[in-house]
């Protein structure tokens, strides 16, 4: 059959698909420690189920409007307020099912093919591929020095005359970087003077560590005109599976990413809608909870990481996501992350997908004692003076190299 030019360049997602490989390795009993996940342990909110199954209950479950419920709309507003001290209206907001459509929604309103989107790298695996699903060019921004930090002057000359939008993910995935507001300001400030709209995906927003504070990106815009604010009832609230999010934009781009998005999927659920009300309306104490607990693994993993001879881990400010350098043991890390987990049943997610090869994104967000037991398999694993054989509760491991490259 011959499929689209843009249906041919695009990638399966990576960490969804080890998602579903997980998930099959333990329908069959195996004891694999998933250090490649993306959603956080824990309970929706109470309020989130209450309002949700009130509306189930009355079996009225109906169509929505295709930018949300007013409802919704109203909630996201009280939390644009609260979290970020901006004051919008209804026409700022469009609710979408998660911020990943969010996302995908808006650059279909303002890309062309041919067109180029920007981004920092290490970068999210769905960055790349949603900008060529609109026919536009990827352009990863990487950071002169090497690090997970590209200053302004990087980012400057990266947008070509043809860069029309440019996302930034603050704290950032894979690798828990915060930039600092003197950055954020001047990308601002940058993308005002250049008529570039600024995606915020702000989805880990209030998961920040080492006592800073959330940024608000609005205190640096002088309008909405070339900004875009993205976020999600996803990872602050443990509400992975509830497929809700929202966009605060202007409302002209509002108006079209709603007239596309009706043509798409019409509303995001109304029910989920609900879930989502009722989780930015109740008890917030689940998210510094999480922040909390986030905060512990980050330590925990940090220090397990450094027992490993030659890793140098840099400690993430937020997420929960530790992006860590293993070239040393394998310069593939698609291999490097097969290795770990045919050898150590140990899942991980290969860094080159985020756009740095040589690197594995590991998850902090299990329980304390997966961390350790997973960081126990690698250590091992990575030991070649090590014991040749490691016990699992229902298996052994047995050692048949002597070093990751002897295997792939």
């Amino acid at each position: 059959m011959p499929y689209s030019r843009i249906a041919r360049t695009i990638s399966e997602s990576c960490t969804l698909k080890l998602n579903a490989r997980v998930a099959e390795l333990r329908r069959q009993k195996v004891p694999i420690i998933h250090l490649g996940s993306g959603e956080p342990k824990g309970k929706a909110p109470q309020q989130a189920i209450d309002e949700s199954q009130e509306l189930f209950f009355s079996r009225e479950i109906r169509y929505t409007p295709a930018s949300g419920t007013v409802e919704l709309k109203d909630a996201i507003i009280e939390y644009t307020r609260e979290h970020y001290q901006q004051e919008i209206e209804r026409k700022n907001v469009i609710a979408c099912a998660g911020a990943k459509q969010a996302l995908m929604t808006a650059l279909e309103a303002l890309v062309n093919p041919e067109d180029e989107v920007a981004f920092p790298a290490p970068y999210w695996v769905s960055y790349p591929e949603m900008a060529k699903l609109c026919g536009a060019t990827p352009v990863p921004i990487h950071a002169a020095d090497g690090s997970f930090f590209p200053s302004l002057k990087d980012v400057e000359e990266c947008l070509s005359p043809r860069c029309k939008v440019l996302v930034i993910n603050n704290p950032n995935n894979p690798c828990g970087a915060v930039y600092d507001e003197s950055f954020i300001a001047g990308v601002v400030r940058l993308c005002e003077a250049r008529g570039i709209v600024l995606i915020m995906d702000d989805i880990y927003h209030r998961l920040v560590f080492d006592h800073r504070e959330p940024l608000s990106i609005y205190r640096h815009a002088h309008d909405l005109k070339h900004l875009v604010v993205v976020n999600a009832v996803s990872k602050t609230y443990a509400m992975t599976g509830f497929r809700t999010g929202w966009a605060v934009a202007d409302p002209e781009l509002i108006e079209v990413m709603a007239r596309i998005q009706g043509h798409q999927t019409s509303g995001p659920s109304h029910l989920l809608q609900k879930a989502a009300m009722g989780a930015i309306h109740g008890d917030q104490s689940c998210v510094e909870d999480l922040r909390c607990k986030l905060e512990k693994n980050r330590d925990v993993m940090l220090r397990e990481l450094q027992a490993i001879e030659g890793i140098k881990p840099t400690a993430p400010g937020g997420t929960f996501y530790c992006f860590v350098d293993f070239s040393r043991y394998h310069p593939n890390s698609t291999a490097f992350s097969e290795f770990l987990l045919n050898k150590a049943l140990v899942v991980t997610v290969p860094g080159v997908e985020f756009g740095m090869e040589g690197y594995l994104r590991l998850s902090t967000c299990g329980d304390e004692a997966d961390l350790i037991e997973g960081l126990r398999r690698l250590r091992w694993a990575l030991d070649p003076h090590g014991p040749t054989t490691l016990d699992l509760v229902d298996r052994q491991l047995v050692r048949d190299w002597e070093q990751p490259t002897d295997v792939y």
